[in-house]
């Protein structure tokens, strides 16, 4: 269910880290949490941003969630298509629901994140 080369944080967000380059989303957890999300916002290419600090939040039926980021660095894409398909995190968290691109400002930051398997124990001692 959770992909094994994502490295996973405690706020239900995911990182993809290949080379210099992160690509973040939010979790099937987390979108299962919020219910049918309606609006995204994200922040602008080549906005810096911070480990553990809030740069967007996804808007459901139920409720406006912020979005942390896992790593730090400089965005230097955003997922476009979330503006008219916002339900794509829903649909596909993991995939085409990608929220940004970062050019990570250290490599190895999301070494200390959670593992797949480590993120599934933590959500399921929180149920």
């Amino acid at each position: 269910m959770y992909p094994d080369n994502f490295r996973y944080t405690k706020e239900h967000e995911w990182v993809l880290v290949e080379g210099d380059a992160g690509t973040i989303g939010i979790t099937d957890h987390a979108q299962e949490e919020l219910g049918d999300i309606v609006y995204v916002d994200l922040p602008k290419v080549g906005a810096p941003i911070e480990a553990g600090k809030v740069f967007g939040s996804v808007e459901s039926v139920k409720a406006v969630s912020d979005i942390y980021s896992p790593v730090s660095g400089e965005v230097t894409e955003i997922n476009q298509s979330l503006a008219d398909a916002p339900e794509t995190l829903n649909t596909d968290p993991h995939g085409a629901g990608w929220l940004v691109k970062v050019r990570l400002a250290e490599a190895g930051q999301a070494q200390p994140l959670m593992s797949a398997a480590d993120y599934q124990d933590y959500v399921g001692a929180e149920k």
